[in-house]
């Protein structure tokens, strides 16, 4: 699904230097490198602040301390999305509340938020999924309207873009009070380990996060809130710090081989592309169709046999995962998230492919 050997030797010397250069002064926490990539996240992206982490999973749940939110106040997330966005709304003893998705985009439906906002609504956390921005400008007049906070989970869509009505140009996760990126791996923007960041305009918000990042501390073993030990690593800094300078091109290449797939498919009646907000690029995490009247089981296994994988994210909405069982939902309430849960399929997307590989990987799902 990703190459990143490939992607390593094309800037092999950058990154070993990187690291050797973080093994050298011993400055393994918090080093230089950290401060570095920071400050030229926060140049690629125009956020004020960037908040170096442990993973993404810990920048939603540090989003979430900082807004000093109650138990049972409510929080408005997809259904159609990785648990961890529902998982840390559980963690913090808050309420998670689900919402259905459009067809086209995938992405949560503003209309399914605007009916699910109660007295006890205090945030709405849109997920940027497989690399296209939620419909913010909606959902932001919403958040004013009734007083909410966004949260942003941009962990896959790193680099895209939104354009609101008056023309103005807003990157995945500055658009919000504060974002929340992922540098797994696989990302778009990847380390070799776990890493995440933080956005936020907001000076205030960004000092408490910080602190809550680092056990609530601000001033050393001075303890002014209750915190968490998460912090991004110098060696998966030297990393990302070598790759971002890169990311524009390696959003080119991923969009290129989503071009060739959709030539592909375009006319087919039983793979449909990806849909697309006008309003948003797409940098393509993941390239996902969605399959019509085909065994989804049946494709994966004959694509397996000719050294094709292919995923699927996500098999089960989060209102049907055993865990975030709730009375109040049952099968049947979100068929769109559930359509598909049982009809999606994600082809391999990465910046190493060619065109031969991609003639392969489609003339077998053709086939």
């Amino acid at each position: 699904m990703v190459d990143l050997q490939t992607q390593y030797q094309h800037i092999k010397a950058d990154i070993d230097r990187g690291i050797q250069e973080v093994i050298d002064t011993a400055s393994f926490v918090k080093g230089g490198k950290v401060t570095e990539f920071q400050q030229h996240l926060e140049a690629y992206t125009g956020a004020k602040h960037v908040i170096p982490v442990g993973n993404g999973t810990d920048a939603l749940q540090i989003a979430l301390m900082s807004l000093g939110l109650k138990a049972g106040d409510e929080v408005i997330t997809p259904t159609f999305t990785f648990i961890a966005t529902a998982e840390v709304v559980a963690l913090l003893g808050l309420t998670p509340v689900v919402v259905d998705v459009d067809w086209e985009t995938m992405n949560m439906s503003v209309e399914a938020v605007k009916k699910a906002i109660t007295p006890k609504t205090k945030a709405i956390v849109p997920v940027h999924l497989f690399g296209q921005c939620a419909d913010m400008e909606p959902l932001m007049a919403l958040a004013k309207e009734h007083g909410l906070a966004i949260i942003e989970d941009a962990c896959q869509a790193i680099g895209a873009e939104y354009t609101f009505s008056d023309g103005s140009k807003k990157q995945a996760g500055t658009m919000g009070e504060i974002g929340c990126t992922s540098f797994f791996p696989s990302k778009n923007l990847g380390c070799y380990g776990d890493g995440g960041a933080i956005f936020t305009n907001d000076d205030a918000l960004a000092a408490k996060m910080r602190a809550i990042a680092n056990h609530g501390m601000v001033v050393r073993y001075h303890h002014d809130m209750v915190g968490v030990n998460s912090r991004l690593d110098s060696i998966q800094a030297a990393v990302l710090d070598a790759k971002l300078p890169h990311l524009d091109e390696y959003i080119a290449s991923r969009q290129r081989a989503a071009a060739y797939y959709d030539e592909a498919f375009k006319d087919s009646e039983h793979f449909m592309i990806p849909g697309r907000l006008e309003k948003s690029t797409h940098v393509f995490h993941q390239y996902t169709l969605r399959l019509v009247d085909v065994d989804r089981e049946a494709l994966r296994a004959r694509l397996q046999e000719a050294g094709i994988p292919a995923m699927i994210y996500y098999p089960v909405p989060l209102h049907m995962q055993k865990a975030y069982q709730d009375p109040r939902y049952k099968k049947g309430d979100f068929p769109v998230a559930e359509k598909l849960a049982e009809s999606v399929l994600s082809l391999p997307m990465h910046t190493e492919l060619d065109d031969e590989q991609l003639a392969y990987i489609t003339s077998h799902v053709l086939a």
